[in-house]
């Protein structure tokens, strides 16, 4: 069965940049061993990259969140250092959930990355929508959220949704 990690947007703007945090700080090396997991078994390894335009200030989640963050292109888009592995596939999601899913063939994914109550979370409910009979499992040691609070949320909502959270 083909296994598939997908490493939700750990940028350097959600790291240590425009909306950074010390609980993301503090998962980098669990990523880092995940990601290195993964690529020593040959298995698929997908990075999504939170990306926005020079004019995210006047989209919906700009008026939202008004603080410019991964704009395509500068430092604080890119994948922080030392996660990229090669082989790897890149998705530039405009948004909170990538909706194009459907066109991996996915038959077993994992899920790490930031934020927990934004981004993970609604990719791992679209994918279950997508792929309702797939595993779709979260390692909340690879996760982090806005707050240590909605990444309790967010945890307990996917459990919810048939999400495995380990």
């Amino acid at each position: 069965m083909k296994k598939t990690l997908i490493v939700v947007d750990m940028q350097k703007d959600f790291i240590d940049g425009a909306l950074g945090t010390k609980e993301a700080v503090a998962i980098v090396e669990n990523v880092k061993k995940k990601i290195a997991e993964y690529q020593a078994n040959g298995n698929e390894i997908i990075f999504t990259r939170d990306t926005h335009q020079a004019n995210y200030l006047q989209t919906n989640e700009g008026k939202h969140l008004p603080v410019e963050h991964c704009i395509e292109g500068t430092e604080g888009w890119q994948i922080y250092e030392g996660l990229e592995v090669p082989g790897a596939i890149y998705i530039n999601k405009p948004n909170f959930g990538y909706v194009g899913w459907a066109e991996y063939q996915l038959e077993e994914v994992e899920m790490v990355g930031l934020c927990t109550d934004i981004c993970v979370v609604s990719n791992a409910l679209i994918l279950k929508a997508a792929f309702p009979e797939i595993k779709v499992t979260v390692d909340a040691s690879c996760c982090a959220g806005v707050t240590p609070e909605s990444h309790e949320a967010a945890l307990t909502t996917m459990k919810m949704c048939q999400v495995e959270v380990i």
